[in-house]
């Protein structure tokens, strides 16, 4: 596969990948809940998401919704209102003292909902406006005209697609490492409740935050 100056590409979608932000927020906050299986699913799920924004990017409809105010605002209420839902949710057990968290059989993926785990990851990403207008923006500084848009906009979502999967899943694996500190209650209450506060700061500032 033909792709424009992909040595940039790959440098400039590596350090936007190791940029913290909502990923690595989500990541750390379900890996907080159930382990590295747990990271590593919601990084499946996020990074599957990826496709989505090459295809949109690809046949024009990102095209649509970054010229388009009423639409962009609309997805945009959207996305925000589901990262600050994520948020509460940690919030939540946090105040009832019921963090997933903080069980140590949680590191041996006891309590593991796959299906949980991608949709949150998958829905985080697909929902996020940004990455659809970020993809609509970057990916054709780096399709060649003579070759399709579409299989080049999914081959660098791949490229992408395997660079987070490594990231985020060692990330994940970091922190399920650190065996002493989540077998704390003090330390995985916090981390779950930090976790949700940025993810409802997240939310809130994406709702806030003009076009």
């Amino acid at each position: 596969m033909y792709i424009q100056n992909f040595e940039a590409f790959v440098i400039a979608i590596t350090i936007l990948t190791l940029t913290p932000g909502l990923d690595t927020a989500l990541v750390i906050r379900n890996t907080s809940r159930a382990g590295i299986s747990d990271g590593c699913v919601t990084s499946l799920g996020i990074c599957s998401g990826l496709f989505v924004h090459a295809t949109f990017s690809a046949i024009g409809i990102s095209a649509i919704l970054a010229s388009s105010a009423e639409l962009f605002q609309v997805v945009k209420m959207i996305g925000a209102a589901y990262l600050i839902w994520l948020g509460y949710n940690s919030l939540k057990g946090l105040i009832k003292g019921q963090t997933n968290g903080m069980q140590v059989e949680s590191l041996t993926n006891t309590h593991l909902n796959v299906r949980r785990s991608l949709r949150e990851g998958f829905l985080s990403n697909v929902l996020n406006p940004k990455t659809a207008v970020f993809y609509l923006a970057f990916l054709p500084q780096f399709i060649s005209p003579e070759h399709s848009a579409l299989l080049q906009s999914l081959f660098m979502a791949a490229v992408h697609f395997m660079i987070a999967m490594v990231w985020q899943c060692a990330l994940s694996g970091a922190l399920t490492k650190a065996k002493n500190l989540l077998r704390s209650r003090h330390f995985t209450s916090w981390m779950e409740g930090t976790t949700g506060f940025v993810l409802v700061a997240l939310g809130i500032k994406l709702m806030l935050e003009r076009r």
